[in-house]
């Protein structure tokens, strides 16, 4: 019973810190990626789709990307929802492709990313106790119960308390990285 708890706890503690892997991914650093994208969605016949879904992706160089959408009807949803979004570009249309041409990121530009980051790290952090809490809770009602002894409790709490510290230090390790490839220039 203890172990299922904990396996669940590092389970949805990995999930937290993909999460927050993934968020980092979509903060613009010197180069373009196609992973700026993906959380932008864009009205398709009455639905919102995310573009990953719509168009494919191209890195031509640092700091273009060109988007193909798989249906050209698409096309003028894809601009608008590019436009609309926080990313600071303006796509230009040639009729088959978008082209996304980012400008070169300016020292407060890099540190306004730079709190954003910090800010999304701080979410992934919040969200790795928010489980530990949910699974030391889990742990307390089963010792009160007694399905379990108070030695065992507090010797899984011991290995909770490792899994959530491994998983804040993961996401304080990308949020080093992220800061340091944010101030590369």
């Amino acid at each position: 019973m203890i172990n299922d708890v904990l396996n669940d706890a590092d389970a949805k503690m990995d999930k937290s810190v993909q999460a927050t892997r993934e968020e980092f991914a979509a903060i613009r650093a010197g180069r373009a990626n196609p992973a700026l994208f993906a959380k932008i969605t864009a009205d398709y016949y009455g639905t919102q789709t995310p573009l990953q879904q719509l168009a494919t992706f191209t890195s031509q160089d640092a700091r273009t990307i060109l988007i193909q959408p798989f249906d050209m009807g698409a096309m003028t949803a894809i601009e608008r929802s590019i436009r609309d979004s926080d990313l600071g570009v303006n796509p230009s249309n040639d009729g088959k492709v978008l082209r996304c041409v980012f400008p070169e990121l300016t020292e407060e530009r890099r540190k306004d990313f730079i709190k954003i980051a910090r800010a999304k790290a701080e979410d992934g952090r919040v969200s790795v106790r928010n489980v530990r809490r949910t699974a030391k809770q889990a742990l307390e009602k089963m010792e009160k119960d007694g399905e379990v002894g108070k030695d065992d409790v507090t010797g899984a709490e011991k290995k909770l308390d490792g899994l959530t510290k491994s998983h804040t230090d993961a996401i304080d390790e990308m949020l080093k990285n992220k800061e340091a490839e944010l101030l590369e220039v």
